[in-house]
């Protein structure tokens, strides 16, 4: 067996299940306080029982189906392409109920929740998208939820903040540290050791001590396997030659890779400059799990930026941190000031507004198309992750500046 075949199968493997203690290669496991290790441990053993019965499944398929409105579509970017001379196909996570990925993991977990008899989710949100899809899974499900929010993110997401609270959830203003998705973080998880007996954590994307990571991407593989499937009717080749998507914690890129992983298929994580975990991060522990971190010399974890509140975080996945050291995908950053042209382009050219979230992947299309990264001739799969509605009073800042 070849080197690149041996990589292949392991990253295959990996993205079937991980490693004992919820391991992909050094990076993952469970970094929990004692009060939290027989929580994790208990969702852990429903998540699996609950994954091996066939009725749980159904029931998953069917609410994706009459619910989220799965599949979502995938859309050839016809004019893009024309310009860029690659072909650019889009996969629509973006109409996706709720308005973006998310609904997939929360849809998942608020059933797994319900299974287990917990009256109460608990989430936390930078951009809004997760806190949506919880409280809206929580009204679905008869549950109370919970929504931990830094304070900066509630002033830069005000249309999310009044949408979760139409649906009926509590939010809960977040105002330690930088105000962000790692402080909402920290402040979900101290909750959750005083409430863990009536309430499920539900993590936003593939981070979280074990088995977070694993669970998260199996809810969302169903855009890659969605995906897979839709080109296979679109391209002559089958499979395209690139697949990209944007990756702050990375639950649209896990899902998007995991249809992917055992193809030829070059993955490209696309990565916000001021929080690139993947590219200026180095192996340490941060909120349960370790993976590569932003951190300063004193091993802090550092301020992470983005325009983007759902990039605005300063660690990443462990299986994007596995997949990386394999080499089986690659990261790669985008700036600020890239992105919001990206979406303008999108937006002129195809009549989509996208998620600044998901606009860096498309700015690294736009920056690489023509390349050797990305040569003329190329097809590319790009995964929208959500709309920008809002994102429209960031854009509107910026336009008058």
């Amino acid at each position: 067996m070849t080197v690149t075949n041996a990589l292949s199968v392991a990253a295959r493997t990996m993205m079937a299940e991980p490693l004992a203690g919820g391991r992909f290669g050094e990076f993952g496991g469970r970094y929990v306080p004692e009060s939290l290790v027989a929580a994790c441990a208990e969702v852990e053993e429903a998540f699996r029982e609950a994954w091996s019965d066939a009725s749980f499944r159904h029931r998953l398929e069917r609410l994706r189906a009459v619910h989220a409105g799965r599949p979502t579509a995938l859309t050839p970017a016809v004019n893009l392409s024309a310009e860029l001379g690659v072909t650019v196909l889009l996969k629509r996570e973006d109409l996706a109920h709720t308005g973006s990925h998310k609904i997939n993991n929360v849809l998942g977990q608020a059933l797994l929740a319900h299974r287990m008899g917990r009256r109460r989710l608990l989430a936390e949100t930078g951009a809004g998208q997760h806190g949506v899809a919880a409280a809206t899974a929580a009204a679905l499900f008869g549950l109370d939820a919970t929504v931990f929010m830094g304070e900066r993110d509630i002033e830069r997401q005000q249309l999310n903040v009044f949408r979760m609270t139409m649906l009926g959830a509590e939010i809960v203003p977040v105002r330690s540290g930088s105000r962000t998705l790692k402080d909402a973080c920290n402040e979900a998880m101290r909750h959750w050791v005083t409430a863990a007996h009536d309430s499920y954590y539900c993590v936003g994307s593939v981070m979280g001590p074990h088995p977070y990571p694993w669970m998260v991407r199996e809810f969302q593989r169903v855009i890659g396997e969605e995906a897979r499937a839709q080109c296979a009717a679109e391209l002559p080749t089958s499979v395209p030659t690139h697949v990209v998507a944007c990756v702050g914690g990375g639950s649209n890129a896990a899902g998007t890779f995991a249809g992917f992983v055992d193809t030829d298929a070059r993955l490209i994580g696309v990565e916000a400059a001021g929080g690139a975990a993947m590219t200026d991060g180095t192996a340490g522990i941060v909120h349960g799990y370790r993976s590569r971190v932003l951190q300063d010399e004193h091993g802090q974890v550092a301020e992470a930026h983005s325009i983007a509140a759902g990039l605005d975080y300063p660690g990443v996945g462990p299986e994007h941190a596995y997949l990386g050291d394999i080499r089986r995908a690659r990261y790669v950053t985008v700036t600020d000031d890239e992105v919001v042209p990206a979406l303008r382009r999108l937006a002129r050219t195809e009549g989509i507004l996208c998620a600044l979230e998901s606009a860096h992947a498309i700015a690294w299309v736009l920056r690489a198309a023509g390349t050797a990264d990305l040569p003329t001739g190329s097809t590319v799969l790009i995964t929208l992750s959500g709309r920008g509605d809002k994102d429209m009073p960031a854009l509107m800042a910026t336009a008058t500046r």
